[in-house]
């Protein structure tokens, strides 16, 4: 007899065509050999990056869902978040990691609320603060530049970061409750860094060569393969580098397929490549 297969709960959005959130999720924590379970907060056809789309938010039908998931007395080795709608379905993941998580379940939030130094439309200062709380849930946490300096109360600038500002921002974060945290997407030149902060170890900036214009999805195919890694043992930082090199060859391999921007990256030729080890 094997060992008892492990499972992720994924509670993002479900877009038709765009490659984010769950249908990156989906496929990858899949080939990670993991079995993904998703809760879809909300049902676009496309994302909203285009000029217009289809969508169903799904906040009223959740509880529903979710009770069934109750009746049948589920735990998760894994729970994963991103972007939420409302301050209602932030409410609702902080419920869902209460009663679903296990002892030994890791907790993987991406607390997705916006890049380039501005917030989403969608959030407003309520949803913010709710979304300390649920990082305060967490065991790792996978923000990006301008997510980290808004839940930390950091002035936002585009360069010129420096080594002690960026520990001093994972520090705050890490009071917050998070033992492991990654600040994604740091621009330094011609490169992309993600600076890396755990408990008991030494900080560490990696940095891989900046390729192409930014594609939508990079951070849910990211947060995906730490969240992975983590339900399977692997070490953190060993873990982030392996999804930055991922998402590298990703970007490459888009340009070279030459991928609509808009379309995401085209993951699917490279899975083969994305070790569960």
């Amino acid at each position: 007899m094997g060992s008892k297969q492990k499972k992720i709960a994924a509670i993002n959005d479900l877009t038709g065509f765009g490659r984010c959130a769950l249908t990156v999720a989906l496929p990858v924590i899949s080939h990670m050999r993991l079995q993904c379970c998703p809760v879809p907060t909300s049902i676009f056809s496309n994302h909203a990056g285009y000029p217009e789309y289809y969508f169903d938010d799904y906040t009223a039908r959740l509880e529903g869902y979710l009770s069934m998931w109750r009746k049948l007395g589920l735990t998760f080795d894994g729970i994963m978040s991103g972007f939420l709608g409302s301050a209602e379905q932030i409410g609702m993941v902080e419920e869902f990691v209460g009663q679903f998580r296990s002892r030994d379940s890791v907790v993987v939030i991406d607390p997705v609320m916006g890049d380039h130094g501005k917030v989403v439309g969608t959030y407003t200062e309520e949803m913010c603060m709710q979304m300390r709380r649920l990082v305060a849930m967490a065991d790792i946490i996978t923000p990006n530049l301008t997510e980290a300096c808004k839940l930390t109360d950091t002035p936002y600038k585009e360069t010129g970061w420096k080594r002690a500002e960026l520990l001093t921002m994972a520090g705050k974060l890490r009071q917050m409750g998070p033992g492991r945290i990654v600040i994604t997407g740091i621009p330094q030149g011609e490169f992309i860094a993600n600076y890396l902060y755990q408990e008991k170890e030494e900080p560490a900036l990696f940095r891989t060569h900046r390729v192409g214009s930014e594609r939508c999805g990079t951070g849910d195919l990211f947060a995906a393969i730490i969240a992975a890694d983590a339900v399977n043992g692997v070490p953190f930082d060993r873990s982030v580098k392996k999804a930055s090199h991922f998402v590298k060859k990703c970007m490459i391999r888009s340009m070279e397929r030459d991928v609509e921007q808009k379309n995401g990256v085209c993951f699917e030729e490279l899975l083969h490549l994305l070790r569960w080890d």
